[in-house]
C-alpha cells in the first residue's frame, strides 16, 4: 500500500485554489477588480485588443487578461505602464474605487410612508429607497390602495415612471387611455402626461411604482 506523501491541505486552502475569488481581504479585491475593469474600460473604448495593449506597455497579454478579471494586484510600475499605454491619468484607474456608491437597505413595512397630494384614507405610498447623489434621481414605491374611492388625484411629473402590479386590479389612466392592471402586468411611461388610477376593480391593491427623474443642480 503506498503511502499518499503530499502535505496536507486544509478545506480552507482547498477553496482559496478552487476559486480565486474567495480572497482573504475584501476591500484588496475589490480594488483589484475596480483597476480591471477601468483598464477594460479604456481598452474598449480605445478599440484595443489584449495583445495591442500588451506591445503598447511591455506587460504580457496574460498578465493583462489577470489585471482585467481582477485576479491579481498589479504593482505600481504596472499601472503607470498601463496608464501611460492608455494616455489616462494613474488616478483615473482607481476612480471607480473612491467614487460614493449608494444604497439603502428597508426592512420589510419600515418604508418612509408619504403624504402625496391628494392622498386619502386606506391610500398609502411607501418610499422604499433614496439615492442622495448623481444625476439621476430614482424613487421606488410601494403603493397600497386598501378603500374604495370613486374619485382620484390626477399625477402629472417630469421624468419617467414605471409600475409593477403585485396585488388586485385596477384600470390605471394615462394621458387619454386607460389600461387594465392586474398582477404581473406592467405599464412604463412618460410621467409629464397626467396619469393616476382610473377604477379600482379588486381591493386590496399592491403595486410597486418607480419614478426616475433628473437631478436639479
Amino acid at each position: 500500500m503506498v503511502k499518499d506523501k503530499r502535505p496536507h491541505q486544509s478545506d480552507a486552502s482547498v477553496r482559496l485554489e478552487q476559486d480565486p475569488h474567495a480572497a482573504t481581504q475584501p476591500g484588496r479585491r475589490l480594488l483589484e477588480q475596480a483597476i480591471g475593469h477601468a483598464v477594460h474600460q479604456f481598452r474598449e473604448k480605445m478599440g484595443l485588443t489584449i495583445q495591442e495593449l500588451s506591445k503598447a506597455s511591455g506587460i504580457s497579454s496574460g498578465m493583462l487578461s489577470k489585471i482585467e478579471n481582477g485576479s491579481t494586484s498589479p504593482s505600481l510600475s504596472t499601472i503607470q505602464a498601463l496608464s501611460q499605454a492608455l494616455n489616462v491619468p494613474v488616478t483615473s484607474l482607481f476612480r471607480g474605487f473612491e467614487e460614493t456608491r449608494d444604497a439603502t437597505f428597508v426592512k420589510s413595512g419600515e418604508g418612509l410612508k408619504i403624504e402625496r397630494r391628494g392622498t386619502r384614507a386606506g391610500h398609502q405610498y411607501e418610499l422604499l429607497g433614496h439615492a442622495p447623489h448623481g444625476s439621476l434621481v430614482v424613487e421606488p414605491y410601494l403603493i397600497t390602495l386598501s378603500e374604495k374611492s370613486d374619485v382620484f388625484p390626477i399625477f402629472q411629473h417630469p421624468g419617467l415612471e414605471f409600475i409593477y402590479m403585485l396585488e388586485g386590479e385596477l384600470s390605471y389612466r394615462h394621458g387619454a387611455k386607460i389600461y387594465n392592471l392586474q398582477p404581473g402586468d406592467t405599464l412604463f411611461f412618460d410621467s409629464d402626461a397626467p396619469h393616476g388610477p382610473e377604477e379600482l376593480r379588486n381591493l386590496p391593491i399592491r403595486f410597486l411604482s418607480v419614478i426616475s427623474y433628473g437631478r436639479e443642480i
